[in-house]
């Protein structure tokens, strides 16, 4: 590629990325986003926009030494050695609020296909079961507590859409004032109480050290009976899916919904899989047509920014611009 500026993309971006960030390098996007394949091509590379489950690691960006920018298709950075970013000065750009109305979306999706039990209605009725309707009933949002791990803009904007459905709600985030809380009618409680009271469980925090591990067995022996968990946001904040599934099995859970896993693609062979009572999707349901166009555009264009020596929207890293 000669000394000509790279931007390396760790998966396919769409077009309103590619024409925002053409005029100041090549786009080259990678097969994929392991850094032994990023490695090889840092050497003209200005910018790296990390898609997916690409790693940009504390090797790649130390190598990469005419790198200016780091842009992340989304709001998780664990996939992104923000500390050694840092420490050589080099922003990174993400998108915390392009995405939010997608996953906050598909978490009331999960909750209402998992409480009206429309996955066995489905089925039941193409059996040409129709007297099966006698024999189980659907539960409500109406009246129910919501739970809500992290109040970020997904939190903050799953409240609002839980609101017209008559919801109490609860959120779990140390980071987060009580009075900002109220704002949004909803009340700050501990993980414990939240976990005692919620009849419906729904996960965006971040995946950092404090998070890993969340909910685990011992937290599960909290849950109320026959409530409902989805999770949107990683899936090292729960420990194992064995975790869920034994909760499944004994009924402390009536529903599972999840979007995300650890490893990403999980061993399908896992018998959660398999449980009726679970619902799953391959990371995507916060990839919809809108969010991701939403969510190109704000990543190129804080990209874009950096590069022309102004100061980008949304940074994970904003010390950077200190001495600026």
């Amino acid at each position: 590629m000669g000394d000509q500026p790279t931007i390396l993309a760790t998966g396919p971006i769409d077009q309103v990325a590619i024409d925002i960030l053409s005029p100041f390098g090549k786009i080259h996007t990678l097969p994929n986003g392991e850094p032994e394949s990023i490695l090889p091509l840092v050497d003209n590379a200005i910018g790296i926009a990390v898609r997916g489950g690409g790693s940009v690691n504390q090797v790649v960006i130390a190598a990469a030494e005419k790198l200016r920018v780091i842009g992340r298709t989304g709001v998780g950075l664990d996939n992104v050695d923000l500390a050694t970013a840092t420490k050589l000065g080099i922003p990174v750009v993400y998108t915390p609020a392009a995405g939010a109305s997608a996953v906050a979306e598909g978490a009331m999706a999960y909750m209402l296909a998992l409480c009206k039990q429309l996955n066995y209605w489905d089925k039941q009725l193409k059996n040409g079961n129709w007297v099966s309707r006698e024999k189980s009933r659907p539960t409500d949002l109406y009246g129910a507590i919501l739970g809500i791990l992290g109040l970020g803009n997904i939190g903050q904007t799953l409240a609002q859409l839980a609101h017209p459905f008559g919801m109490t709600l609860l959120a779990y985030d140390p980071y987060v004032a009580s009075e900002k809380a109220s704002e949004l009618g909803i009340k700050l409680v501990g993980l414990d109480d939240l976990l005692t009271r919620a009849d419906f469980i729904s996960i965006h925090t971040p995946l950092i050290p404090e998070t890993m591990g969340l909910i685990n067995r011992e937290k599960m022996k909290l849950v109320k009976k026959g409530s409902y968990l989805v999770n949107l946001a990683r899936g090292g904040i729960i420990d194992s899916l064995d975790t869920l599934h034994e909760a499944l099995l004994k009924g402390t859970l009536a529903g599972v919904g999840l979007d995300v896993f650890d490893p990403e693609p999980p061993d399908v062979s896992h018998p959660i899989f398999r449980h009726p009572n679970c619902l799953t999707s391959p990371h995507a349901l916060g990839m919809t047509e809108g969010a991701m166009s939403r969510i190109f555009k704000s990543m190129a264009e804080d990209m874009a920014a950096v590069l022309q020596g102004d100061r980008p929207r949304f940074v994970a890293n904003p010390e950077v611009f200190q001495n600026t």
